[in-house]
This record gives structure tokens, C-alpha cells and sequence, in this order.
């Protein structure tokens, strides 16, 4: 990872090994870097398949084909390019992506369609073959990794390897849920985000599957967003081994689903706000929380409206308590709102209220709020019901000097 480690890196925790899932990282090459930037997970046979995907409509190969895969329920491996996102590369990148799955498929002596491809990085530049086959080689026969290593492998602008666990009872059986994301700008996901992989000893089927991952990102990785931008890329997958034993799990009628459906959240959840921590050039992280909306799809939408305001955003980074740039932006949103029932806090003080500044309004303790590093927003609409939290963070100059020199 960088050495220039976000000010709002977490320490990565300890994960327990998941039965059926084996990792390896080794060096294609795709950037000059002394790295590892090929990472590859073996699954059991029988592992079931989830995953959501970017809407971005100039999305990659990878994302095109990981779409029709997913339909299919399952999966025997997973192979994760680093430095090179393959996107806007034609017949040349989808034909890598064919190459990777071919090799893989015939060491496993599996289905190409049971091989997941991911890759992320500069967008028009093919994935070469060349460095893909050899990579892919060595990998092969590389000895086991740790779920840090896999990590730190997947990572591109990442500053701090991302990872997050969690377990969950099912009947008598206790199953582990470990995650592994990437992501650090081009954030702004309608869907999932950036590259983001979760794994689980426990027995699901691959419907029920979808169902729990769809519904944990419409809470986690669709309300984050670093910089409004959402990449060609984004992918996040979810695989059960099925090894930890228990009756397997179809539907929210199964005893355990609950606390299955509550872990993956909580997985989901933590991942999401890891990348907004490592967001590039961050120096804050930012809860918003929008309550009393219309409802809970519009009290989001509300949320990232204020969450990818410019003027938000690089207020917050000076530390100054405009919350005016805050009614600009739930104004700007689309959404409905009602100027003369709006209030505003920010740390639990409340600057506005019911369309009004407070009249003994004291800007002191609001300042001290946004001169630490977790910055929380509360809008209470007044309208309805709906209730949303995202989560952004701050925009600098370290953002611009990163940008700049993506390609360099």
C-alpha cells in the first residue's frame, strides 16, 4: 500500500481462515511496480455466487461477462488484475478475460463460466495477454496468502489494506464472513462499488444469496461516494462454500437467515465505509443523516446530493460551519422538500430549524465538531417518514495532486 497512509486508516483485524477459500497473490507486471498486483481465490465445488455490478454503460468486459455469470449461481475460482482496469479495450480486452478464464478453468478442470475475472486500473489500455498467462501461471503455483496479503494485491490508489469480518449463528453452526475491498476514488456507486469480494463458510443458496447481497448494498455501497464519479469497474461479489455444514439457508423463513442477512450487512457495511476513510486526499470522514424525508429512497438521494457537493465538502475540509451550502444542496437534489420545515445539525448542535437559524445559534462548539477527523450532518426534512445515512468525506487538494497524476 502507499506510504502517504490516510490520516482515517483503520488497522486491518483479524480474519479467520473460511473453509473452501484459498488465496494466492504473485507479480503480472501490468504496472512498473515491486508488487504483487494478480490476485486469485480457489473456491469448493458447489460455492454459491452473488454480485452486483456497475451501471456505468462504458463498463468492462469483466463487468459484462461477471453480469451473465452471476445468473448462474456458481463458482470455482476468482482472479482479480490490478493496475489495468481493461475497460474500453474492445475484442482485445474481452479476449484476456477468455484467456485468464480458460487457464484457470483447465487447472481446476472446471467451466470457464465458474471462473469470476476483475480488473481495475487505467481504463483504455488492454489487459495484456502476454502478462496475464504468466501471471496467471505463477499464481497457480504460488503458496497460500493471507487475507491481508490478497488485499493489499487488489488495491491500485488504496493507501491501507481494507478488510472486515464478522460471524453469524445458524442453528447450531457458527459461520464466518470475511470481506476484501479496494477502493479509494472514482466512488460514486449506483449499484456496489469499486472491487469489493466477500466470503462465507456457510451453506446458501445462490437465490437467497442475491437476494441478501442486493438488499445489504442498497444500505452500504449505494450510499457512499468520494468524488460523484461512478467507474466502469465496479464489482462486488459474494461466495458461500457451503463447508461450515449447516441446513442451507433459501429463503427469510430459514432459521439463521436473519442473523446471516444481519452479518453480511454488517460486512457490507464496514467495507463501504473503509473506502470513504481512504478516500483520495481525505482528511475527514462524514456521516450524513437525512431523516423525515418523502422516503427512504429519496432521503438517500438527498443525502449523496449534500454528500457530493463541492462547496460541502471542501467546507467541511476548512473547518468552517457553512451549513447554508448544506439547504443549497438539499435544494439542488430533485427531491421533496419543504424550505420552512428544514433543520440542520451538525454533532448533535443544531445550527437551523424549522427553516430558521436558531436565534441563540452558538458557532463555537459546531466549529471544535468539524475540527476533528469524523464529521456527522443531520437534516431533518419534516416531511415524512423516510430515513437515510451516508457516508463521504471531505475534498482537498490532495485529491487534485492525486489526479493529476494517475497515468505518471
Amino acid at each position: 500500500m502507499d506510504l502517504n497512509r490516510s490520516p482515517l486508516a483503520l488497522p486491518f483485524p483479524d480474519m479467520l481462515p473460511v473453509d473452501g477459500v484459498t488465496l494466492r497473490v504473485a507479480r503480472a507486471r501490468y504496472k512498473e511496480w515491486d508488487r504483487a498486483d494478480l490476485t486469485y481465490a480457489e473456491l469448493a465445488e458447489g460455492t454459491a455466487l452473488a454480485g452486483v455490478f456497475t451501471r456505468n454503460v462504458c463498463c468492462s468486459t469483466e463487468v459484462e461477462m461477471g453480469r451473465e455469470q452471476v445468473k448462474l449461481g456458481s463458482a470455482r475460482a476468482l482472479i482479480v488484475n490490478a493496475g489495468n482496469s481493461n475497460a474500453f479495450t474492445g475484442y482485445r480486452g474481452r479476449e484476456a478475460v477468455e484467456q485468464i478464464m480458460a487457464q484457470v478453468a483447465h487447472h481446476l478442470d472446471c467451466k470457464p463460466s465458474e471462473v469470476l475475472v476483475s480488473s481495475t486500473g487505467v481504463i483504455g489500455v488492454p489487459l495484456p495477454k502476454d502478462k496475464a498467462k504468466e501471471g496467471v501461471a505463477a499464481v497457480l503455483e504460488a503458496k497460500p496468502c493471507s487475507w491481508q496479503d490478497a488485499t493489499n494485491a487488489i488495491g491500485t490508489t488504496d493507501t491501507f489494506a481494507k478488510g472486515a469480518t464478522a460471524s453469524a449463528m445458524i442453528g447450531d453452526t457458527r459461520v464466518v464472513l470475511n470481506g476484501i475491498i479496494k477502493g479509494s476514488g472514482m466512488i460514486a456507486p449506483d449499484m456496489a462499488t469499486m472491487l469489493g469480494y466477500i466470503f462465507t463458510d456457510a451453506a446458501v443458496e445462490p437465490a437467497f444469496l442475491q437476494d441478501c447481497l442486493s438488499a445489504a448494498n442498497a444500505r452500504t455501497y449505494s450510499c457512499i461516494t468520494v468524488d460523484s464519479d461512478t467507474s466502469t469497474s465496479d464489482t462486488v461479489l459474494a461466495f458461500a462454500t457451503g463447508k461450515a455444514g449447516n441446513v442451507p439457508i433459501s429463503s427469510f423463513e430459514d432459521p439463521g437467515a436473519d442473523a446471516f442477512m444481519a452479518a453480511l450487512e454488517d460486512v457490507c457495511r464496514q467495507l463501504a465505509q473503509l473506502v470513504v476513510r481512504d478516500g483520495e486526499g481525505a482528511s475527514k470522514f462524514i456521516s450524513i443523516t437525512v431523516t423525515s424525508a418523502r422516503d427512504d429512497d429519496s432521503a438517500r438521494r438527498i443525502g449523496l446530493a449534500i454528500a457530493n457537493s463541492p462547496l460541502v465538502k471542501t467546507a467541511i475540509a476548512g473547518g468552517d460551519a457553512n451549513w447554508g451550502r448544506v439547504v443549497m444542496a438539499v435544494g439542488k437534489a430533485g427531491e421533496p422538500a419543504d424550505r420552512d420545515k428544514l433543520s440542520i445539525a451538525f454533532g448533535g448542535h443544531w445550527t437551523a430549524r424549522d427553516g430558521l437559524p436558531l436565534a441563540d445559534y452558538d458557532e463555537a462548539p459546531v466549529a471544535r465538531h468539524l475540527a476533528g477527523d469524523e464529521v456527522d450532518i443531520m437534516v431533518d426534512l419534516g416531511i415524512g417518514d423516510g430515513k437515510a445515512t451516508v457516508w463521504t468525506c471531505d475534498l482537498t487538494h490532495g485529491y487534485i495532486s492525486i489526479n493529476a497524476d494517475y497515468r505518471s
